[in-house]
């Protein structure tokens, strides 16, 4: 049957339940609507309390479609029977106090408010908050959501470390309220707390929007597996990285050493890659052979110094050989063979492959990563200029008008580069003018 159940707060809502439901049942779910413990809720019923939590909807004559009224009695006063049937003429006595005048809502309520919630949640002491936490199950795994790292302190059966987070987030809360604080009394046309101000909305907001994720979308917050897969390399097995993503096959050294292909590198090919992070290219396989399945697919592989992944198959790889990644069947197909291979399950995948999304970088790192890029450029550039020089020296000295040279060296060029491209071109302007534009553009 259906009941309609009102608060003192005009709060309406609609609960299903059966005749048979006992009253103390009915009132965790009300609890469970309107936050009040079920221990204060006293359910009114055509005028009267009703108190005996083992009777039945039945029993108290509660039908279809009634109306119930739910009173809150805080404090002492839930333990209190707040109705009696001392009157003549046997209508109950009513506690008309604990009704909450409309404009006095905040004044009324903060004195019975605060005294029974420093009984019920000891925020004072870290270590009964802890034992709380590890009772209940579903909070623990509601902190493992939103506070991983009190999480974290929380089973890692370290009470100091416990202690310290969780005093220094409270520290943290009560700083952040107290400026919410001075925020309302500020002036609300200063800059500066409009600033404050549409901060506070802005992080309302992504809470909101983290709160819908949780309900409509809880897979989202799960670790999406990465796609490998299994190969060899020169007869080695390899657990390749399938990245649509990257612009080529890359190989780390060290895979690279185990697969007995570093006699092949080319470091003509050397340089710098920046993606997460900064690694230094020392070269390039340019033709290598990889085994998926029964079929030995061509490629080539830039091998990066200090790679942590073995391999990572790019889009360079994937488009010649027309690969189809299909995610509903979990498998890698090659499209000019027709060869799947499945992807890797959780438990074959390698070690590096499993990220964590907790720590996000520093800015500090960050600037470091930045630095290492510069100083890398910075090498490579000494390194290029004094190889240029070796090769200029090397060269057949040759006299060339000042002019031309000059012109030459009006695009940019220095002026070495202008003589060895000049030497090479048997004095053209013109050829050396396009070789040194060619030669301008890095080596992809």
């Amino acid at each position: 049957m259906l009941v309609s159940v009102t608060t003192l707060n005009d709060q309406i809502f609609t609960l299903e339940v059966s005749d048979e439901l006992e009253l103390e049942n009915f009132k965790a779910m009300c609890e469970y609507e309107v936050g009040i413990l079920a221990r204060e809720i006293v359910v009114m019923w055509n005028g009267r309390p009703l108190h005996d939590g083992k009777r039945t909807m039945k029993e108290y004559g509660i039908k279809n479609g009634d109306m119930l009224l739910l009173q809150q009695i805080r404090g002492q006063q839930g333990q209190q029977q707040p109705f009696t049937d001392s009157s003549p003429s046997g209508v109950p006595n009513i506690d008309f106090g604990q009704i909450q005048i409309p404009g006095l809502m905040g004044a009324t309520s903060s004195g019975y408010q605060q005294q029974p919630q420093q009984g019920s949640f000891p925020e004072d002491d870290p270590a009964a908050v802890r034992k709380l936490l590890l009772a209940n199950p579903h909070e623990l795994s509601l902190l493992k959501e939103r506070n991983p790292p009190l999480a974290e302190a929380l089973l890692s059966d370290d009470p100091e470390k416990f202690n310290k987070i969780y005093l220094a987030q409270r520290k943290e809360r009560k700083e952040k309220e107290r400026e919410k604080i001075k925020l309302m009394n500020a002036d609300p046309f200063d800059p500066k707390a409009q600033e404050v101000i549409a901060e506070e909305i802005r992080m309302k907001n992504v809470e909101s929007n983290m709160e819908n994720a949780i309900e409509f979308a809880p897979e989202s917050f799960g670790q999406v597996l990465m796609l490998y897969i299994d190969c060899r390399v020169n007869g080695h097995a390899v657990k390749a990285f399938v990245d649509s993503g990257a612009q080529m096959t890359i190989m780390s050294q060290t895979c690279a050493e185990r697969c007995n292909i570093m006699r092949l590198v080319d470091p003509r090919w050397a340089g710098i890659a920046k993606g997460v992070g900064t690694q230094k290219i020392i070269g390039r396989v340019h033709l290598g052979q990889i085994q998926i399945e029964k079929d030995f697919l061509q490629s080539s592989f830039s091998i990066l110094e200090n790679q942590p992944m073995d391999m990572l198959l790019g889009l360079d790889m994937l488009k010649r050989h027309q690969c189809c990644i299909d995610l509903k069947r979990n498998k890698l197909v090659i499209g000019t063979t027709g060869t799947e291979t499945s992807f890797l399950t959780e438990s074959q995948l390698p070690e590096q492959s499993r990220l964590n999304y907790n720590h996000p970088p520093s800015p500090k790192s960050t600037s470091q990563e930045d630095q290492q890029l510069a100083e890398a450029l910075a090498r490579s550039q000494d390194e290029t200029g004094a190889s240029s020089s070796r090769s200029a020296g090397s060269s057949n000295s040759r006299s060339f008008p000042e002019q031309v040279v000059q012109d030459l060296m009006s695009n940019g060029f220095p002026r070495d580069r202008v003589i060895e491209e000049l030497s090479i071109a048997n004095g053209s302007k013109e050829a050396a003018l396009l070789a040194l534009f060619a030669k301008a553009f890095t080596v992809p």
